[in-house]
């Protein structure tokens, strides 16, 4: 189950960086109009278990919508079956929910998600009473084919963050100087950490052991984790506070770590932004978001060394199968110390 929802937890956020859901798209009906159409007690079954995945899997605003959003599919698909009850769900009505979204087009990887889902649903429905057993248990999933993620090369990363340390430190306009210090913070911390950018984001100025260098995270399912962070990042975060944050600040800024342009705190977007705009200035680097720069961050790791259950527990990874994608970059390692070791090499 706990591998389950780690599963459905890798491909919700997937879905969300794509922006909207493949059911949204040509005209389709919102969720939202979905949702209000369904019979009475299968639209109350989708609110208790969005309360259930919010305050007892504790699960972000987005993974809440995905996974309310694929539970909306679901029993719209057995109400047009004219079964008005969760108790009337079963195996094959699973599997033909899946089989329509296949022939609709949808990807394996979103079918996988939907298959997830339902297996959390099904597994909830059983415990809260609303089915005598749980029919999801027998819900194959479609395999979906991992591609590795892109990521910079050693010497990009270093070329792309060191570039910002330099434009901070010959700004021309002084007024600008606050938010490229804030900018170039974010560079560094996302780079030395491999933090999300929502983790990123929801940082507060006590999250930051200064003398130990380590920064708390609050990540999904409000687990805590300490990540260390560097030199670099250390000298980019005194600037900020002492030159940056003080000329953002204002009453409403509370105590988040960075603050944008108006003085609030930085939203994802604008830190989606800002990496793409600086990625821009480098025609041969692949252009990335800040997940990219996870990705970067883990590789770079797995490369130096790091054995995987440190990356895993660094990167705030549920389990270990979500941080394995990774080594692919051993491959090279091992190369390289085949060639040096092996004397028929």
């Amino acid at each position: 189950m706990v591998e389950c929802v780690a599963v459905l937890d890798r491909l919700a956020c997937a879905a969300d960086r794509q922006g909207v859901s493949a059911e949204q798209a040509g005209g389709r009906p919102s969720i939202a109009a979905v949702r209000a159409a369904l019979p009475t007690e299968l639209a109350a079954a989708v609110t208790a278990f969005e309360r259930h995945v919010a305050r007892e899997l504790g699960r972000s605003p987005h993974t809440v919508r995905a996974y309310t959003g694929d539970v909306v599919g679901l029993l719209d698909h057995l109400a047009r079956r004219g079964i008005v009850e969760v108790s009337g769900l079963d195996l094959p009505t699973l599997r033909s929910w899946l089989a329509r979204l296949r022939t609709s087009g949808v990807a394996p990887a979103t079918l996988a998600r939907r298959s997830a889902t339902a297996r959390v649903f099904t597994a909830w429905a059983h415990r809260a009473g609303l089915l005598s057993t749980d029919v999801g248990q027998l819900l194959g999933s479609p395999k979906t084919p991992r591609t590795l993620p892109s990521v910079l090369r050693m010497d990009q990363a270093a070329a792309v963050v060191g570039t910002g340390a330099l434009g901070v430190a010959q700004h021309a306009n002084p007024d600008d100087e606050p938010l490229a210090l804030r900018d170039q913070l974010i560079f560094e911390l996302l780079y030395a950490t491999g933090v999300r950018v929502s983790e990123l984001c929801g940082l507060d100025l006590d999250h930051t052991d200064r003398e130990r260098r380590l920064v708390r995270v609050l990540g999904k399912g409000a687990k805590e984790r300490a990540v260390p962070y560097g030199v670099p990042a250390e000298t980019a975060l005194t600037a900020y506070l002492e030159h940056g944050r003080p000329a953002l600040v204002t009453a409403g800024s509370g105590s988040a770590l960075l603050l944008g342009a108006r003085g609030g705190r930085v939203d994802p977007r604008t830190v989606r932004r800002i990496v793409h705009a600086r990625l821009a200035q480098f025609p041969d680097t692949v252009d990335l978001g800040p997940h990219g720069l996870r990705h970067t961050v883990a590789t770079h790791l797995l490369e130096g060394g790091a054995d995987l259950r440190s990356v895993q527990e660094l990167l705030g990874h549920a389990t270990l199968a979500t941080t394995q994608i990774y080594t692919h970059v051993s491959v090279e390692r091992l190369r390289s110390a085949y060639r040096q070791a092996h004397p028929r090499a």
